[in-house]
């Protein structure tokens, strides 16, 4: 590997690095809108809604971890 094609091989990398760096494509970003700035009743009722979701779900998750570590660590008895 280390002969004479290995100076070549990164020369070709270089090459094209360079071109890729050099002819990037910019593409147009789209606007993003702020969802919380709406002031509209269904955008609150939205995140009232997407609120409520992450609170159940992490209720949810609180609840099977407690219980797999009470399953796994508490001691058993017969």
């Amino acid at each position: 590997m280390w002969n004479r094609y290995f100076a070549l091989l990164v020369m070709a990398a270089l090459l094209r690095t360079e071109f890729e760096l050099s002819h990037q494509t910019h593409t147009r970003e789209e606007p993003q809108i702020s969802y919380l700035r709406l002031e509209s009743p269904d955008a609150l009722r939205q995140k009232q809604w997407t609120e409520k979701a992450i609170k159940n779900y992490t209720a949810a998750q609180d609840k099977k971890w407690r219980r797999w570590r009470e399953a796994m660590f508490e001691a058993k008895i017969p």
